[in-house]
């Protein structure tokens, strides 16, 4: 009996420690707690007095740019917690798409890592009746190259050499040119393998406008969405890229520092012409942004970046990213919904979101304009 009853409370206790188990495993492995790659979010929502819901119903749909998924989803989920009734769904393809989508009327706003072409605008008023899609500049951050190397964990590189590894013209890890930079740095003779985006993507364009700033005749291609070199393979979004990076040796890609951090994918640190190499960070990023002027006339906030900064600390391979909507014409049933979400977006608590994941914000100056244009949609 004495065994019997022993056995009982055993099994008691282990039962309630695989509830117990259970409980965790659920909370943790909940969508509220992960961001889109399956590693824990710990940063806190945002408090309910930050967001207001104002008039804001029903279903809203965007899409556009995996640049700033990471930040949406966030953003997203703060939202629908303080505002119940309200759904956001956000499609993380690429500008390309988003933009498309827009002009076709299917989505309340997109998202682009760059700012919309005369051609797009012109196309936008016939969705955006009596107005036009504008540019709101509403993410920023750098775009990390990312690599895998065995038995290297620190790499520098220049303009020129990022050209002629992504050019084809640089193909093994202890080339000259990758060994001057690194001196007292072991590198192999592994083959480069270099991933870019395969769909139309704003954030190649953004690299491409560096590289063709800064790079001289290493870079001979215009900036655009598709990716312009030989050799290479695609992978499918900044999600892709990273994926392949995290598991080839020898590899390097380009992405949003948010998908680096997620993976713990190494990053380069670039040579500018600053006393020393800088590192892709969202305060870095920001050192660049910050420099940035308003390049859109009206209600268009579309910025010019300046690529070739030596401002020591400035990372200038960044992208901004902007939520396209319409100044006026907006859709009835949509607009509080649009006006409400990004104005938490563009509110102190969701650009503080940004640097605490791997973004940077926008400029203070740059944001208090943003915010009055929102106001302003009709």
């Amino acid at each position: 009996m004495k065994l019997q009853r022993k056995n009982m409370l055993r099994a008691s206790a282990l039962g309630a420690l695989v509830v117990s188990g259970a409980l965790v495993l659920t909370a943790c492995g909940s969508d509220d707690n992960t961001k889109d790659n399956g590693s824990p979010s710990n940063k806190p929502a945002a408090a309910a007095g930050d967001i207001k819901c104002d008039d804001a119903k029903g279903k809203l749909l965007a899409s556009g740019s995996s640049a700033q998924k990471n930040a949406v989803d966030l953003w997203v989920k703060n939202y629908m917690a303080a505002c119940s009734g309200v759904e956001v769904n956000y499609k993380s393809s690429s500008s390309g798409e988003g933009i498309v989508a827009f002009n076709q009327g299917t989505v309340g706003f997109a998202g682009s890592d760059s700012a919309l072409k005369p051609e797009q605008v012109e196309e936008s008023k016939k969705i955006c009746t009596g107005g036009q899609g504008i540019d709101l500049p509403m993410v920023g951050g750098p775009i990390a190259l990312g690599f895998n190397v065995a038995g290297v964990d620190k790499l520098n590189l220049d303009a020129a050499t990022i050209a002629n590894i992504f050019n084809d013209k640089i193909k093994k890890w202890d080339d000259e040119a990758i060994k001057k930079l690194n001196p007292g740095v072991t590198l192999p003779g592994t083959a480069i393998q270099h991933f870019h985006r395969s769909e139309d993507s704003g954030t190649t364009e953004n690299l491409g406008k560096y590289l063709k700033a800064t790079a001289g005749d290493a870079w001979p291609y215009e900036a655009a969405k598709k990716w312009p070199a030989p050799g290479g393979l695609g992978a499918s979004g900044s999600a892709g890229v990273a994926t392949q990076v995290k598991q080839v040796d020898g590899s390097i890609g380009y992405f949003e520092l948010s998908y680096a951090s997620a993976q713990s994918i190494k990053t380069v640190d670039l040579n500018t012409g600053a006393a020393a190499p800088v590192k892709a960070t969202g305060e870095n990023a920001s050192k660049a942004i910050a420099a940035a002027k308003i390049a859109g006339t009206g209600n268009d906030l579309a910025l010019k970046l300046d690529y070739t900064t030596k401002a020591e600390g400035a990372y200038p391979i960044v992208l901004v990213t902007y939520e396209v909507v319409c100044d006026k014409g907006n859709k009835a049933e949509t607009l509080p919904t649009v006006k409400s979400f990004l104005n938490y977006t563009a509110s102190d608590a969701g650009q503080k979101i940004l640097l605490e994941n791997g973004y940077a914000p926008i400029p203070a100056e740059i944001n208090a304009k943003v915010r009055e244009i929102i106001a302003s949609l009709a």
